[in-house]
């Protein structure tokens, strides 16, 4: 038998009941809320680069992206079965992997404004989209929803956490909503909507935030 890091599904089977349902809507909202939680990456801005003492924050979270990549390594190479990968993840990389790495890249590539933006718009949009779609809701739902939101949370990553101009961030919020939802629909293979509706909306406040504009990086 393969090593595993779950319980075999209680704690998502007890979920799905307390949600009225089933082991797979435990599964679906325990993907949903780790997915959200992810947001949290933004407290690396406020966090003293020497507060884990044995080592600076950057490596801190630069060590945790290779843990999980450790994992995936393991789940190819021994088997190691890991709670909520979806079977099409069984012989591709992990969406977990993808999503690691974008909040990583986020934080720690862009400016604070930028990640702060592109952070809280992946990990709360992309739930947000699919759980509008599992309901069944109208296209004017599954996308004006998110669109909102999305410009809502760069909105407050821009002005909010990076402090730029407001008026500014409400333009480029405006810009970077639609891309981000836009780059979350399709599916590829061996790529997954979490890094690139992350990658793809940081570039483009990077370029005209920063080269175009001149804001501060």
């Amino acid at each position: 038998m393969p090593p595993r890091l779950h319980g075999r599904g209680r704690f998502r089977r007890w979920l799905g009941r307390e949600l009225a349902g089933d082991e797979q809507l435990g599964d679906r909202a325990w993907r949903r809320v780790m997915h959200v939680l992810g947001g949290t990456v933004i407290v690396y801005y406020v966090i003293p680069t020497n507060f884990f003492v044995i080592a600076p924050t950057e490596d801190i979270l630069l060590a945790l992206l290779a843990i999980v990549f450790v994992l995936e390594a393991l789940r190819h190479t021994i088997g190691l079965e890991l709670p909520t990968v979806r079977p099409y993840e069984a012989h591709r990389v992990g969406s977990y992997v993808f999503y690691s790495a974008a909040l990583v890249i986020a934080v720690l590539v862009f400016p604070k404004p930028i990640g702060a933006a592109v952070a809280l718009g992946t990990a709360i949009v992309d739930p947000v989209v699919g759980e509008l779609r599992q309901r069944g809701k109208p296209t004017s739902i599954t996308v004006g929803v998110p669109l909102v939101v999305y410009f809502l949370l760069a909105l407050t990553g821009l002005a909010g956490v990076g402090h730029w101009p407001i008026a500014v961030s409400a333009g480029l919020a405006a810009v970077a909503a639609p891309l981000g939802v836009a780059t979350e629909r399709p599916k590829w293979t061996w790529m997954d909507d979490d890094l690139v509706m992350t990658v793809v909306p940081a570039l483009f406040l990077y370029l005209a935030g920063v080269v175009v504009l001149g804001l501060p990086g």
